[in-house]
């Protein structure tokens, strides 16, 4: 290693260079979410080779890569929602003076716990429903796979809530955004 600091920007590959010495944070979400896609894009290669290549089809992929994409939505929702990354309408509350927008994001705030709340009180009713209900191709409860659904809501309503908390303890006035390029400058 050298002594010299380095320096951010983009090296002559276009990558962005970045702190060597910056820590890397693993999230429990974001974990979770990276080995259910791999799961998912095991599975799916195996169940092209077998069928293509083989042309003898494993039975259980499908279902399985079915069952996992789901489980992956709901888990992957956690991720946007600790990196603020959903989808939203800003163009009213743009127009809006300070005090209309601060209060135009309390309301929303709390709407979307309560929205992902909701959503986990159902996940869980859903589970015990389920449990009756057997896989097609496995003999195991489909509770299971709704499990996952609702660890994956739980998580949003983890994620939620942390950020309404955040946004109160701000005044709800708009988050720093760190993440943000400016297109014209190619920097953050």
């Amino acid at each position: 290693m050298h002594d010299e600091p380095h320096v951010e920007g983009s090296d002559s590959t276009g990558l962005r260079v970045t702190d060597p010495e910056r820590p890397v944070h693993f999230h429990l979400d974001e974990v979770l979410a990276f080995l259910i896609f791999w799961a998912l894009a095991v599975i799916v290669f195996a169940q092209f080779f077998t069928r293509y290549v083989l042309n003898d089809s494993l039975a259980w992929t499908e279902e399985i890569a079915r069952y996992l994409l789901m489980v992956l939505t709901f888990v992957g929702a956690a991720v946007v929602f600790r990196r603020r990354s959903h989808i939203a309408v800003e163009a009213l509350a743009l127009w809006l003076p300070m005090g209309a927008q601060r209060l135009l994001a309390a309301a929303v705030g709390v709407v979307t716990v309560a929205f992902v709340a909701l959503l986990c009180w159902f996940s869980v009713g859903i589970i015990r429903r389920m449990g009756v209900q057997r896989m097609t191709v496995f003999d195991l409860p489909m509770s299971i796979v709704y499990g996952g659904v609702a660890l994956g809501c739980v998580l949003m309503l983890w994620r939620a809530g942390q950020a309404l908390l955040a946004d109160a303890r701000r005044g709800f006035r708009p988050p720093p955004n760190d993440l943000v390029k400016d297109d014209a400058k190619g920097e953050p």
